[in-house]
């Protein structure tokens, strides 16, 4: 049986990240039917549709764009800026979704994961990146809901998930995730 391959988005650049932090901490608890795997959007240069014609396309376009073609499901990991998603993930979602006709998302599978240091654990963020995900055709997975307050008491210096309350919570999460890629991935 072949896996289902995962495009984790991790919406913060910080190399000490907490949603980085978090996406290796999926990848430990994830089903094994689940193949997840970190999509580098950092590079990306700021969409604008004057570059998307041949002889100007930036080369970090096209490498994100075939890799998030070869996914089966999109998986995404954000922190929350003023109540909305970081600049770099709204950019990868702009990139991917150009031009029209070959967007990248269309009906891949999506859940949400948004962490704060904060007790709400961007709340705002989730929110806000699952209408843009509608518009985008993501069917996207409505529980459980996924907002890690105080997330930076779950780690340790190493960077490991210690608590094991949110592994818990990490690994039903995931469980559900399985199930809902399976009911709604592309055939």
């Amino acid at each position: 049986m072949s896996r289902i391959k995962v495009g984790v988005l991790v919406g913060s650049l910080r190399k000490d990240s907490f949603c980085l932090k978090l996406s290796k901490a999926l990848k430990e608890v994830a089903p094994e039917s689940l193949e997840l795997e970190n999509v580098e959007i950092g590079e990306l240069a700021l969409y604008n549709q004057d570059l998307d014609e041949p002889g100007y396309l930036p080369e970090a376009w096209t490498v994100f764009r075939e890799k998030m073609k070869s996914c089966d499901a999109v998986l995404f990991v954000s922190p929350e800026y003023n109540r909305s998603v970081p600049a770099v993930l709204k950019n990868a979602l702009d990139v991917g979704s150009r031009p029209p006709s070959k967007s990248v998302w269309g009906g891949k599978p999506g859940a949400v994961l948004t962490a704060s240091p904060g007790a709400i654990g961007g709340f705002g963020a989730n929110h806000h990146l699952r209408q843009t995900l509608s518009c985008l055709n993501v069917p996207t997975m409505q529980a459980p809901e996924a907002y890690l307050g105080n997330i930076a008491t779950v780690f340790d210096e190493n960077g490991n998930l210690t608590s094991e309350r949110t592994r818990g919570f990490l690994q039903k999460f995931m469980e559900s995730y399985v199930i809902w890629v399976d009911k709604n991935k592309l055939t």
